[in-house]
């Protein structure tokens, strides 16, 4: 069953489910890591496109401890976790209490899914054999895109739909084109200790990922991730020609904020500016209405497959290691 038909379901399911106790107005979206940062995409869909559901998004632990008092039987909110994260798990049971619908999305079961109403499998990103419509981002994507057509509609909906199904056609173009760009990158980079990652809009959530999954904890470089628009409100103040900056320049109406903050960085930069455009990866290839809500999926897995593994190549720096995670007690 392709993905579009399996989250339409799900969301129907769950749209019925709440019908009687008023229906839905709210959705949250709930993960930690890189599970919390999939889930950028379809946040940024519901605030652009939703006139009536309120979507905001929570990672694991403050959920836990500071849920928002909002959460009730009109609230949706959509869990991910590949392996059952306890915080997670126990963000699910925080949920369920507040008579919230749940959606479970997982990649090994685990007692999310038990405790959550419905569940989807997505594949991993990390893994090349994934297709990217079924990654943990598309599919938060998918059903924001559903959830908004079952209730209010949606009038790009159908070409939205079809774009499912060119994506992973369009990243595996990506992945070729990047790789030689990525191999010079990460020699340019190989003894460098902090990376900014700088970007906005619907790629700012592949900003973030790349940071705190990829250099920081992949890689153990520092790496601040900087809003385009932020960054001429302090963190311009530590451009200079030997800073490493790389920049994502998203497709969609906050572009110009990318564009601004490249100005400057060509202005002040130097050799270590690296910038990764949408309209290179494939984005301009998507139609222009819904473009914009795809940068998430298509920049997050060419940063985490193409240019974080040509810096460990580089570096000889095994991605599959860490200092702290999985080893010591964070509980």
């Amino acid at each position: 069953m392709k993905i579009q038909e399996e989250a339409k379901q799900v969301v129907q399911k769950a749209v019925k489910k709440m019908k009687s106790g008023g229906g839905i107005k709210q959705v949250i979206w709930v993960g930690a890591g890189g599970s919390f940062g999939g889930f950028y995409g379809a946040n940024y869909f519901m605030h652009q496109e939703s006139k009536t559901i309120f979507s905001n998004m929570y990672t694991s632990g403050e959920f836990i401890y500071a849920p928002p008092k909002s959460i009730d039987q009109n609230t949706l909110v959509v869990l991910c976790s590949m392996r059952g994260t306890s915080e997670t798990i126990d963000s699910a049971k925080v949920a369920k209490n507040h008579n919230a619908t749940t959606i479970a999305l997982y990649v090994d079961e685990s007692e999310l899914v038990q405790i959550c109403d419905f569940k989807i499998k997505y594949e991993s990103l990390a893994l090349d054999e994934s297709r990217l419509e079924r990654v943990n981002g598309s599919i938060g994507i998918c059903i924001a895109m559903n959830l908004l057509e079952q209730v209010e509609g949606y009038k790009n909906f159908e070409i939205a739909m079809k774009t499912f199904d060119l994506l992973d056609h369009i990243y595996r173009k990506a992945v070729e084109y990047t790789i030689p760009l990525a191999k010079e990158w990460a020699e340019q980079n190989k003894d460098q200790k902090t990376i900014y990652v700088i970007g906005s809009g619907p790629a700012y959530g592949a900003a973030y990922v790349f940071s705190i999954c990829n250099l920081e904890e992949m890689l153990q470089l520092n790496s601040p991730t900087i809003h385009s628009y932020e960054y001429f409100n302090g963190p311009f103040e530590v451009t200079d020609k030997n800073k490493s900056i790389f920049q994502l320049l998203a497709t969609g109406k906050t572009r110009p904020e990318d564009e601004r903050a490249l100005k400057f960085e060509q202005r002040f930069g130097g050799k270590k500016l690296y910038v990764l455009d949408g309209k290179e990866i494939g984005l301009d290839d998507i139609e222009p209405a819904v473009s914009p809500y795809f940068n998430h999926p298509i920049f997050s897995s060419i940063l985490n497959n193409v240019y974080m593994r040509e810096l460990s190549y580089t570096t000889h720096e095994s991605y599959e290691t860490r200092r702290y995670m999985w080893k010591e007690d964070y509980k």
